[in-house]
């Protein structure tokens, strides 16, 4: 007999394109301070943001980059995926649309 492979085959652009859109909305909320530092000095520097607001923005980068480039953080998101796959899979419900409340009505 065959083994079977468990591991879920991934496209292309589920590999390069969707699982790292994952790791940057994360990475987002995981540098969340350096985000709104980053939004106000933009705010408040019109502009010349490009110019005034260089620190905060090499912050920002530095932050992100770093789980860009961490394969444990990569492999949580990439897991997270196959779990949503596999949910719209066995429902036919996409995750953004099961995350929405419901009515009070029902």
């Amino acid at each position: 007999m065959e083994a079977v492979n468990t591991e879920i085959h991934l496209r292309h652009v589920e590999k390069d394109v969707l699982i790292p859109k994952m790791m940057r909305e994360k990475a987002k909320e995981r540098c969340a301070e350096k985000v709104d530092a980053f939004n106000h000095c933009c705010k408040d520097s019109g502009f010349l943001m490009a110019f005034k607001c260089r620190e905060q923005n090499a912050a920002l980068k530095e932050c992100l980059t770093i789980h860009y480039r961490d394969p444990v953080f990569y492999e949580q998101c990439k897991q997270e995926y196959i779990q949503e796959k596999l949910e719209f899979q066995r429902t036919g419900i996409a995750t953004k649309n099961r995350k929405q409340k419901l009515p009070a009505s029902m």
